[in-house]
């Protein structure tokens, strides 16, 4: 009998509530959690989010936290990477592609190692099955292999510095998993051995699984796990471990010593964090009878730390290294971005002018000719210049017909001018015989 089944007999959930949790299958217990409360008593938990009128098409709690935590981890970056040196503009491209790369290097990834659940009974793979993700199913490292294989091939098109945008990532990676995490919570997944701890939770679902999964786990890892008690949260650990992983690389982020340290922190955080908590999971990819993640998250720590190490020599020996966010080219390509900013305010307030003028009916033929000017097909072309030291010339980005690859798509918008070209001139003459009329 192990330590860990000795411990058990000490603090044991008693007959009658463990057939009230089998009895209540929407609800989720924590036995320990103080006396007679709604921990103890159980809650209910739905993984259905809604359900859509007049359809039958669900929306899942699972699918709508990976959504926030996206949306979010977005938000964040993108308003993170001017000060990395990083051009949003050219760097969206890379990020959704980076999405999608995620979603199915994830599915991908967890398929390829439980490829006997997406079979059918005649040894056929069941296709539907597979791209199937709404009740669960991803993998992280997947996911990240994904995300940087086809978001970093997109960077090297759009002419990104990669190693750069992985630093501006890498605490998004965080703030996603964080957050998505929960959605296992709402799926009654990703949960560990079993545990005596306050915070151990139970439901019907764990139960079952157990039950399931019991011989295997003895066969494979040689756990003993009961059904009748309750696990360890494994969604929980980890959300926290994420969380504060964001904190400390949010606060690192302006101490970074290369581009890409702050990828290899996370690297190297994430799977510490994971390293241990995949000990404790009980539903782990399996490699023979080693568990993927607990291997690739060891070999992630040592890479990491290794690389940082030598990455952090290197920089010490070189005296002349800079961060991108330091070089020519970015002060560059931020300049660009910071004019085009300038030039799509300066359009948008135009356009409300003109409307403006429409609608009173006043002459807006000054203002039209003014955003031709500025912003027609026959617009010159704006030039950028690079932010040099003092002791520097000033150099033109584009010179004798060349550029550093700087987008000018923004300037002109076809649509826009379509549009100002269908408003009806407006015949002055007429107007003031109307208002002399009436006067």
């Amino acid at each position: 009998m192990t330590l860990q089944m000795l411990g058990m007999l000490a603090k044991t959930v008693s007959e009658t509530k463990q057939s009230e949790i089998i009895a209540n299958p929407d609800k989720v217990y924590f036995p320990f959690l103080g006396g007679d409360n709604i921990f103890t008593n159980g809650f209910r938990l739905d993984n259905v989010m809604f359900k859509i009128p007049g359809t039958n098409f669900v929306i899942y709690w699972y699918g709508f936290l990976i959504a926030l935590g996206i949306l979010i981890a977005m938000i964040y970056g993108f308003r993170k990477m001017r000060s990395f040196g990083i051009n949003p503009d050219k760097a969206t491209d890379s990020v959704i592609g980076g999405l999608i790369g995620a979603i199915i290097g994830a599915r991908l990834y967890y398929v390829i190692f439980s490829l006997s659940n997406y079979t059918t009974e005649s040894g056929s793979i069941d296709w539907k099955s597979i791209i199937s993700v709404r009740d669960g199913g991803l993998a992280i490292y997947g996911g990240l292999i994904g995300a940087v294989l086809v978001g970093g091939i997109i960077a090297k098109i759009r002419k990104l510095k990669l190693i750069t945008l992985l630093d501006v990532i890498a605490p998004c990676f965080l703030i996603g998993q964080a957050i998505g995490r929960w959605g296992n919570f709402f799926n009654q997944e990703a949960f560990g051995s079993n545990t005596t701890l306050p915070w151990g939770m139970m439901s019907s679902k764990t139960i079952s699984y157990l039950a399931e999964v019991q011989t295997d786990l003895a066969d494979k890892a040689g756990v003993i796990v009961d059904q009748h008690m309750p696990v360890h949260p494994c969604f929980l650990y980890e959300s926290l471990w994420c969380i504060l992983g964001f904190v400390l690389l949010h606060l690192y982020a302006k101490h970074r010593r290369f581009d890409g340290e702050l990828f290899l922190m996370y690297i190297g955080w994430y799977g510490l964090g994971r390293f241990f908590i995949e000990m404790l999971r009980t539903d782990s990819l399996y490699l023979a009878n080693i568990k993927v993640s607990e291997l690739v998250a060891g070999t992630c720590v040592l890479v990491s730390l290794v690389l940082i190490i030598v990455f952090r020599s290197m920089v010490k020996r070189n005296d002349d290294y800079k961060l991108y966010a330091d070089t020519d080219v970015s002060k560059a390509q931020l300049a660009e971005y910071e004019m085009f900013e300038t030039m799509k305010a300066e359009k948008s307030e135009l356009k409300k002018k003109i409307r403006y003028a429409k609608a009173k009916g006043d002459d807006f033929s000054a203002l039209q000719a003014e955003y031709d000017e500025k912003f027609g097909r026959n617009a010159a072309k704006p030039e950028t210049k690079a932010e040099v030291s003092d002791d520097e010339e000033y150099k033109p980005i584009v010179e004798d017909g060349e550029s550093l690859d700087l987008d000018t798509d923004n300037i002109e918008d076809e649509n826009d001018i379509k549009e100002l070209n269908e408003l009806e001139p407006v015949e002055q003459t007429d107007r003031n015989e109307e208002e002399t009329e009436n006067e």
